[in-house]
Order: structure tokens, then C-alpha cells, then sequence
């Protein structure tokens, strides 16, 4: 059988595992535990409102335009596709193993495994040269902004389990408040955002932390100073983007 066409196959069905496995966490649930609930056991200020997690609907319609458009026979030798490989795949197994680790509570495994979903989603986001080369109105659909999508969600996620595994082992934050931490945390993530902008011009992995600061500042509008640095740094986000706008029809 044609490599390429065994790694269509495992695409396809890390996909549908990954989606089926996300949907029965909390279906079922697992261990008998919804996700948003053990979430909430967390006092932490990096965690958005709850309807911020309605992304995941989102990710989940990208997956599957992603394994619909790399299957079809005329992307099988896409050299982009074909330099992605099993990099994604192998995200999905990390995507379920940080779900059994959260779900089981091992919440002291859920930082590492969700750091290497970063890493991963990375080396993807590379191979498939987002922002970099021209490709076709459906590869950009299909295949670069359900990526970034990923990848920006990812991001955030990692930082939001990083604090509230902190918060699990009682870590004292070096006598930093943990709301100054939040702003911290909102800073660098702002930071990460306006670099991938300003190398790939990535407008989607923005709006992602956009929509999940936007979150943070509802969620938390009793805490000034988080609720300040999250539309501080929202409104830095957007005029980042307004200025890659404006001048994007300029060059045009």
C-alpha cells in the first residue's frame, strides 16, 4: 500500500477516535467526572467562562475538514501534507492522554502532557509552512486556520493547566499575588500572539486568544486587575490585527 495513502488512513481515524473519545469524556463521563466540573475545583484567574470552551465545537469541525481534504487522492503527494505525517496523529494520543490524566486526576501529569501537545502542534504548524507559502482557498480552510486554530487554543490551555496544577500543589507563587501571576500569564501569552502575527500573519491564532481573554475579563470582573490586564491585553490583540489589516491593503 502507498505511504501516503496509509498516512490518509491513520489521519482519518485519528480524527474520529479523538473527536469520539473528547465527546464520551464528558458523555459518559469518564471516571465519572465532567470536564468543566473538575475545572472549576481550581481557584484560578486564568481560566475563562465557561462558553469561551464552546470552541471546541469549532476544532472539532476543523478536524474533520482537515481529514476529509488530506484524504482526497489529489492531496495524497501534497508536499506540505506529506512533510506533516504522523505529527498529527500523535497529537490526538496526547490530546486523549491529558483527558485520562484530568479525568483521573493526575493532575501533576497534565502540564507535561499538554506541553508536549504544544510541541507537537508546533512541529505540525511548521511542516505545514502557515503563513509562509500561498496555498489554495481550501487548504487555507481546511487545513491551515483549523491549525492555528488548534495550536492557539492549545496555548492558552497549556498556561490555564499550568496555574491550576499549581494551585493543586499549593505552590506560593514566590510571594507574588495570584492575580499579579494572571496578568503575568495574559502578558506572555499576548506576546506569544504578536509574534506569530507579526512572522506568519496568522489572524486566526489571534482571534483565538482574543476570544479566550475576552472570557478571562468576564469571568473575573470582580478582580480588577486581571479583569484590567485581559482587556488590556485584548485591545492590544485587536489593534495588532487592525494594523496588519490596514496595512495588508495597502500592499495590496
Amino acid at each position: 500500500m502507498n505511504r501516503n495513502l496509509v498516512r490518509q488512513i491513520v489521519n482519518i481515524i485519528a480524527v474520529v477516535v479523538t473527536i469520539v473519545f473528547n465527546i464520551l469524556a464528558n458523555a459518559l463521563p469518564l471516571n465519572g467526572l465532567n470536564t468543566g466540573d473538575i475545572s472549576d475545583r481550581f481557584e484560578v484567574y486564568f481560566v475563562p467562562a465557561g462558553y469561551v470552551f464552546s470552541i471546541w465545537g469549532l476544532i472539532y469541525i476543523g478536524w474533520l475538514a482537515f481529514a476529509v481534504f488530506q484524504a482526497l487522492p489529489s492531496q495524497r503527494e501534497n508536499p506540505r501534507l506529506v512533510r506533516l505525517g504522523y505529527w498529527f496523529a500523535v497529537s490526538c494520543l496526547a490530546n486523549i492522554g491529558w483527558l485520562i490524566s484530568w479525568h483521573y486526576e493526575y493532575f501533576a501529569a497534565g502540564p507535561f502532557i499538554l506541553a508536549a501537545l504544544a510541541i507537537l502542534l508546533i512541529v505540525a504548524y511548521l511542516r505545514l509552512e502557515i503563513g509562509r507559502t500561498r496555498v489554495s482557498t481550501a487548504e487555507r480552510w481546511c487545513v491551515q486556520i483549523p491549525f492555528s486554530i488548534y495550536l492557539a487554543w492549545a496555548t492558552v490551555a497549556t498556561i490555564a493547566n499550568v496555574t491550576s496544577t499549581l494551585y493543586f500543589l499549593k505552590w506560593g507563587g514566590w510571594g507574588i499575588a495570584p492575580e499579579a501571576w494572571a496578568a503575568i500569564m495574559l502578558g506572555v501569552a499576548t506576546v506569544v500572539g504578536v509574534l506569530v502575527f507579526l512572522t506568519r500573519r496568522d489572524f486566526a491564532f489571534v482571534l483565538v486568544l482574543i476570544w479566550a481573554f475576552v472570557g478571562i475579563a468576564l469571568k473575573h470582573a470582580d478582580t480588577a486587575l486581571v479583569m484590567g490586564a485581559a482587556w488590556l491585553m485584548t485591545a492590544l490583540l485587536a489593534l495588532v490585527l487592525i494594523v496588519g489589516l490596514v496595512r495588508g491593503r495597502q500592499a495590496a
